[in-house]
């Protein structure tokens, strides 16, 4: 039995959607008990990491994934979901659930970091202006102009002999992102693909018992219907 978490936060219509076409036995719920007796929980998320952690401690989720994250037990966090499983998130200066070790920052600061990015201050998200967000991104004798957020389809490359969660799924498959932040991990072995967005993004990243995908395999047509066949039916 897969749980998913309802915590006001998750993008549940469209997960709910994948599973019942996987025909998988599933229980949403927004209380923690109701999830206890499942095999394996879904963690997904879109919106603010602030706003979603101030909804797990209300709801009481924080110390149940905690806990769940602690007995070894299968978890997958999907786009939001994927990131607050991290100690911290730049996106509300917000404390995180601290399952893996790492931060969440944004692509801005990421790419500035890395010495890649020429800014528009005029384009950059959250100045004043009614202009997409944009930064200018160099690279040799290539220049492209990469929008905040992170909105498309993105073709994926394995690393750290990947996860056998894409087992069946080829190398260079496309998936769908929407995020403006991105993982950090402290250990870069449990980064298992990435996506190329004027650095690498880690796409997913696996630990223990404990697997996040950045992108939305639930949106992301028969490739990531495979990956979430491919978490239901694992026997860990």
């Amino acid at each position: 039995m897969v749980g998913i978490v309802d915590y006001n936060a998750g993008n549940i219509k469209s997960v709910e959607r994948a599973l019942s076409f996987l025909k998988a036995d599933y229980v949403l719920s927004k209380n923690p008990a109701d999830l206890e007796k499942c095999d394996r929980l879904i963690f997904p998320g879109v919106g603010e990491a602030k706003y979603a952690m101030e909804q797990l401690k209300k709801t009481g989720f924080d110390t149940f994934l905690r806990d769940w994250a602690k007995a070894e037990k299968p978890l997958v966090g999907i786009c939001l979901g994927s990131q607050i499983i991290f100690e911290h998130s730049e996106e509300g200066d917000v404390d995180c659930l601290g399952l893996l070790k790492g931060t969440i920052r944004h692509f801005e600061n990421v790419w500035k970091e890395n010495s890649v990015v020429e800014v528009v201050p005029e384009l950059v998200e959250g100045r004043e202006t009614t202009k997409s967000a944009a930064s200018v991104i160099s690279t040799g004798s290539i220049t492209a102009s990469l929008k905040v957020p992170h909105m498309g389809w993105n073709n994926l490359s394995y690393v750290n002999g990947s996860s056998p969660l894409f087992s069946g799924v080829d190398e260079k498959s496309d998936f769908y992102f929407v995020h403006s932040y991105l993982i950090q991990p402290s250990d870069e072995s449990i980064v298992k693909a990435y996506a190329d967005y004027g650095c690498r993004v880690p796409a997913c990243v696996s630990s223990g018992a404990i697997c996040a995908f950045q992108f939305h395999p639930e949106k992301s047509g028969r490739a990531g219907l495979k990956i979430l066949e491919n978490y239901i039916k694992s026997t860990d």
